[in-house]
Protein backbone atom coordinates (compact mmCIF):
# COMPACT_ATOMS: atom_id res chain seq x y z
CA UNK A 1 0.00 0.00 0.00
CA UNK A 2 1.21 3.23 -1.23
CA UNK A 3 1.27 6.42 0.56
CA UNK A 4 -0.99 8.82 -1.01
CA UNK A 5 -1.86 11.76 1.97
CA UNK A 6 0.38 15.09 2.59
CA UNK A 7 0.77 15.89 5.90
CA UNK A 8 -1.61 18.70 5.57
CA UNK A 9 -4.77 16.62 4.33
CA UNK A 10 -3.81 14.19 7.65
CA UNK A 11 -3.94 17.10 10.14
CA UNK A 12 -7.00 18.73 8.59
CA UNK A 13 -8.73 14.63 8.90
CA UNK A 14 -7.20 14.83 12.40
CA UNK A 15 -9.04 18.19 13.32
CA UNK A 16 -12.25 17.16 11.87
CA UNK A 17 -12.61 13.83 14.07
CA UNK A 18 -11.80 15.62 16.89
CA UNK A 19 -14.32 17.85 16.59
CA UNK A 20 -17.04 15.56 16.08
CA UNK A 21 -15.89 13.45 18.56
CA UNK A 22 -16.51 17.03 21.03
CA UNK A 23 -19.88 17.48 19.44
CA UNK A 24 -20.97 13.86 20.22
CA UNK A 25 -19.49 14.58 23.71
CA UNK A 26 -21.44 17.70 24.37
CA UNK A 27 -24.24 16.30 23.33
CA UNK A 28 -24.49 18.48 20.29
CA UNK A 29 -25.35 15.69 18.40
CA UNK A 30 -27.25 12.46 18.97
CA UNK A 31 -29.13 9.73 17.23
CA UNK A 32 -28.54 8.03 13.95
CA UNK A 33 -26.94 11.55 12.57
CA UNK A 34 -24.07 10.85 15.52
CA UNK A 35 -23.26 7.35 14.53
CA UNK A 36 -22.61 8.21 11.29
CA UNK A 37 -20.70 11.04 11.69
CA UNK A 38 -18.45 8.73 14.30
CA UNK A 39 -17.52 6.27 11.72
CA UNK A 40 -16.79 8.93 9.55
CA UNK A 41 -14.28 10.17 11.94
CA UNK A 42 -13.08 6.87 12.68
CA UNK A 43 -12.19 6.30 8.78
CA UNK A 44 -10.80 9.95 9.07
CA UNK A 45 -8.52 8.80 11.72
CA UNK A 46 -7.55 5.53 10.37
CA UNK A 47 -6.91 7.42 7.13
CA UNK A 48 -5.08 9.48 8.48
CA UNK A 49 -2.41 7.27 10.79
CA UNK A 50 -1.95 4.48 7.70
CA UNK A 51 -1.34 7.62 5.19
CA UNK A 52 -3.46 6.07 3.00
CA UNK A 53 -7.06 7.38 1.53
CA UNK A 54 -8.49 4.38 -1.06
CA UNK A 55 -10.77 6.73 -2.01
CA UNK A 56 -7.78 8.99 -3.42
CA UNK A 57 -6.66 5.58 -5.32
CA UNK A 58 -9.28 5.43 -8.43
CA UNK A 59 -9.13 9.44 -9.12
CA UNK A 60 -5.19 9.42 -9.10
CA UNK A 61 -4.88 11.88 -6.24
CA UNK A 62 -1.98 12.10 -4.01
CA UNK A 63 -1.54 14.77 -1.57
CA UNK A 64 2.07 13.53 -0.65
CA UNK A 65 5.01 15.50 -1.36
CA UNK A 66 7.21 13.29 -3.71
CA UNK A 67 11.03 12.93 -3.38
Amino acid sequence: MKKNMGSLDKGIRIIIAIAIALLYYFNVIEGTLAYVLMVLAIIFLLTSFISFCPLYFPFGWNTCKRK
